[in-house]
């Protein structure tokens, strides 16, 4: 069987990650192998980081709704809302309470409110 030179399709695949690695510091831009490293390494850490960007929001409007809770005229704790949410059948989700907290405090108060009948 005659030999097979893959000169052009392995330059190829060395010039795409060390486009991809671009900007990274040190060798981690130049040299292939460390460059092949470094961006499977950046792969995994996106990978997780949309994870907990999730994790985040959903801390943050906890947050943003418990805040909200405690400065209503009758304060509630966050647990005891949700749960007052669910049993009277108001299906408005962590994301939205916590706009409507902060954008339209009125509006929170009145969906506390409904939720405590």
């Amino acid at each position: 069987m005659a030999r097979v030179k893959s000169g052009a399709i392995t330059s190829r695949r060395h010039k795409k990650v060390l486009s991809q690695t671009k900007g990274y510091r040190m060798t981690k831009n130049r040299l292939y192998k460390v460059a092949h490293e470094a961006y499977l390494h950046a792969g995994q850490y996106a990978y997780i980081g949309r994870k907990q960007k999730k994790r985040n929001f959903r801390r943050l409007w906890i947050t943003r709704i418990s805040a909200a809770l405690s400065q209503l005229a009758e304060p509630i704790r966050y647990s005891l809302f949700v749960s007052k949410l669910k049993a009277n059948n108001i299906k408005l989700d962590r994301k939205i309470l916590a706009e409507l907290a902060v954008e339209d405090p009125e509006a929170f108060a009145a969906v506390a409110k409904e939720s405590n009948q």
